[in-house]
C-alpha cells in the first residue's frame, strides 16, 4: 500500500477559477502512473465501454482528423485511431506528466505517426479554425471551470457540420441510483483509490467534480449557447456517465 501524501484540496463550490485550475494541474501531475488501472478498477471497467460507444458516433468527411482535449493518456485518441485507420489525431493535454504517460502508450501501439501529442491549454486552442472533423474530450470538462470558453473553442476549430463530443460523468437521475452512487462517490472511491495511489485526496476531488457538475438538461443548454445545434445526448450505465453530442451549424 503507498504511504498517502496528506494532500487537501479546496471545495470546487469555494475555488476560484484560477484555484481550480491549479487543482486540476497539480492532482493529474501526481497520478499518471497509477491512473488507468485506477480507471478499470473504479469504472469496473465500463470507462473502456463508454469510449467505445463514443468513437462508434464519430463521423469523418472533410479533413479525416480528430482533435482530442484533455486527452490524459491518451485512452480516447487511440481508441478512434485503431477503429478509423485513415484518419489522424492531435490529442491535447497541458499536464505535462500525463503527456509523457501518454506518449508511452502511443509508441507501443505503433501509432506515433498517426497520433500526435501536444501540450495546450483548452481554453485556447493554438488551432485554425475548421481543421478537425470531430473534437472532443472525455471525462475531462468537468476539470475545466471555463467550460462555454472551452466548447466554443471546440466548435471553432471543427468544419461547418463537423462534430463536438463530450463524454462526461453525472449523478444519476434516479433518486435511488443516484444515493447508492453518492455513496461509492465520497467513501468507497477515495479509500480503493488509497492503495494504488500517493495522493487519495485527488479521488476526493473526482467526487467533488462529478456532485458539482451540471446536470444534462443544463449542460445541453451550455452547448446551444456555444453554438452548437442537433444535441444528442446518450445516457450509459444508468446515467453515471452521458455522451454529448453537438453539431456546427
Amino acid at each position: 500500500m503507498a504511504a498517502n501524501q496528506k494532500k487537501t484540496y479546496l471545495p470546487i463550490t469555494k475555488a476560484s477559477k484560477k484555484q481550480h485550475t491549479e487543482m486540476v494541474r497539480d492532482i493529474f501531475a501526481t497520478i499518471p502512473e497509477g491512473y488507468d488501472l485506477l480507471n478499470r478498477i473504479l469504472s469496473l471497467r465500463r470507462d473502456v465501454a463508454w469510449r467505445r460507444f463514443a468513437v462508434r458516433r464519430m463521423k469523418f468527411s472533410k479533413t479525416n482528423r480528430l482533435l482530442d482535449l484533455a486527452t490524459g493518456t491518451a485512452d480516447l485518441a487511440m481508441e478512434a485511431a485503431l477503429a478509423y485507420p485513415k484518419i489522424n489525431v492531435v490529442a491535447l493535454d497541458f499536464v505535462q506528466e500525463m503527456i509523457v504517460r501518454g506518449q508511452r502508450k502511443i509508441e507501443k501501439q505503433c501509432l506515433s505517426k498517426r497520433i500526435q501529442l501536444l501540450q495546450a491549454d483548452a481554453v485556447a486552442l493554438p488551432i485554425d479554425d475548421g481543421a478537425f472533423d470531430v473534437a472532443s474530450i472525455a471525462f475531462g470538462i468537468r476539470n475545466i471551470p471555463e467550460r462555454l470558453k472551452t466548447l466554443k473553442e471546440m466548435t471553432r476549430i471543427v468544419v461547418p457540420g463537423g462534430q463536438v463530443m463530450i463524454l462526461e460523468m453525472h449523478l444519476p437521475g434516479n433518486k435511488y441510483v443516484r444515493k447508492v452512487y453518492r455513496s461509492y462517490l465520497n467513501h468507497f472511491l477515495p479509500r480503493i483509490a488509497g492503495y494504488f495511489t500517493k495522493n487519495q485526496a485527488a479521488y476526493s476531488y473526482l467526487s467533488d467534480s462529478i456532485t458539482h457538475f451540471p446536470r444534462p438538461a443544463v449542460f445541453a443548454v451550455l452547448m446551444g449557447e456555444a453554438g452548437l445545434h442537433k444535441i444528442e445526448q446518450y445516457p450509459l450505465t444508468l446515467g453515471t456517465t452521458y455522451l454529448h453530442i453537438g453539431y456546427k451549424a
